[in-house]
């Protein structure tokens, strides 16, 4: 029997200054308590899925909604895992991220893993008000190539939508040598990101070319240069991307963005969630 999940996130600002958190749950999705590292305005949650993978029909919807003047940061305990598919009816992980005026959010899940045989869509979708900024990243892994377990066959499609300002679709098949093999693709390489902040109002020129200009000083110190890009597609979206043979210096790479992009653009300390020193 296929595992159907709901988790609603609702976080508002209260007169103190405090972000605090709202919450509801159907089928096996759950929250961490609330967490204040850097203080009342920031509020740090990591959500949990105890089945631990999703196999075909299992279906996971996650909605985040982050009122006025209020700070949330997301992450996860470990990966998101597609198990192999043996009836063909897709896994589906669906996330909704709302953003009233003035708010933040750092929606920062540990990697995807697409199991050998896997049949999945990942989809995250997006609405931004003026004023609201998201920082969010998706990495994910196409088989487990340090067991020895590659991508033989199956199906990830992904998908990123926010209408009318971005919206991204790929599929990532198997049976694809072209995409996954030439140079023009993938490379051989079985693990890929992409990172964004996506910005409510537009980005003006001069802030736009700083924080693409720190990304890019960042990225060429690290060994994954070759493979890693920063641009703005448009005046309200940053995005990194980069490709990898394993996901962790993909992961460390990243954090180090995150934290980047934290003081560059917001001005605000690096303080990691918990769960990443566990």
């Amino acid at each position: 029997m296929p595992w159907q999940a709901h988790l609603d996130l609702q976080y508002r600002r209260d007169p103190s200054g405090q972000t605090l958190l709202r919450h509801r749950h159907s089928g096996p999705l759950r929250i961490f308590k609330s967490l204040y590292p850097e203080g009342p305005a920031v509020c740090h949650n990591v959500i949990v899925h105890p089945p631990g993978g999703l196999v075909q029909g299992d279906r996971l919807e996650i909605d985040v909604s982050v009122a006025t003047g209020a700070h949330a940061l997301v992450s996860t305990p470990g990966a998101t895992r597609f198990y192999r598919n043996a009836s063909g009816e897709p896994a589906e992980q669906r996330v909704r991220l709302a953003l009233e005026a003035g708010a933040r959010l750092e929606w920062l899940p540990l990697e995807t893993l697409a199991y050998d045989g896997c049949r999945a869509l990942n989809r995250v979708e997006l609405q931004i008000a003026p004023g609201a900024e998201l920082l969010a990243w998706d990495v994910v892994s196409l088989g487990l190539p340090a067991a020895g377990l590659p991508f033989a066959s199956g199906c990830l499609e992904q998908q990123w939508d926010w209408p009318g300002v971005w919206l991204e679709r790929a599929r990532l098949d198997a049976a694809d040598l072209r995409l996954l093999r030439s140079p023009v693709g993938l490379d051989g390489q079985s693990a890929l990101a992409t990172l964004v902040l996506a910005c409510g109002s537009a980005l003006t020129r001069t802030r736009r070319e700083a924080l693409l200009e720190a990304c890019r000083d960042l990225i060429e110190a690290h060994a994954l240069a070759p493979r890693c890009g920063a641009t703005c597609p448009n005046d309200h979206l940053l995005v990194v991307r980069a490709l990898a043979g394993q996901v962790e210096p993909l992961m460390q790479l990243w954090q180090a963005l995150w934290a980047l992009l934290r003081r560059e653009a917001w001005g605000m300390a690096d303080q990691p969630p918990r769960i990443w020193s566990v």
